[in-house]
């Protein structure tokens, strides 16, 4: 697997689910952002521009596919790659699979920006946080 893209494996517990014994939508944000932390958990370098809380990776925009049920037992892996830099914004482009099979059960494109915390104001990315960013961009696969 291509060293840019994170991976962190869960297996899907009974309280996860709906009345319906599969995955309940909401809990899939949950496992999203459990792949995120995951991503900066194997970026120290990356992850100590953020630990002072300023500034901040704030999410902006969310857009989930629901492709495949998961239900109770099933392992799942989420991969977690950064997909497009821009000046002020990025994009993270994120899968959820099941081991098993592999088969993709749902996918994620989530757009972040940077925020300065104090002036409570949007932020370009650049400096040291773009020099660390960009050599980790892998262009979206579909």
């Amino acid at each position: 697997m291509d060293a840019r893209i994170s991976r962190v494996t869960l297996r899907v517990r009974g309280y996860h689910l709906d009345g319906y014994g599969h995955v309940n939508n909401a809990r899939y944000l949950e496992f999203f952002e459990e792949g995120r932390w995951g991503y900066f958990d194997d970026r120290p370098d990356l992850a100590r521009h953020f630990a002072s809380g300023n500034p901040a990776l704030v999410a902006v925009n969310l857009n989930i596919n629901y492709r495949l049920a998961a239900v109770a037992g099933d392992d799942l892996e989420v991969l977690t790659q950064v997909a497009e830099l821009g000046s002020r914004s990025a994009r993270m482009y994120q899968q959820i699979r099941r081991l098993s099979d592999a088969r993709l059960v749902t996918d994620a494109d989530l757009t972040f920006v940077l925020l300065d915390v104090r002036a409570q104001q949007s932020m370009a990315i650049e400096g040291e946080i773009r020099q660390a960013l960009e050599p980790l961009v892998l262009p979206k696969q579909d």
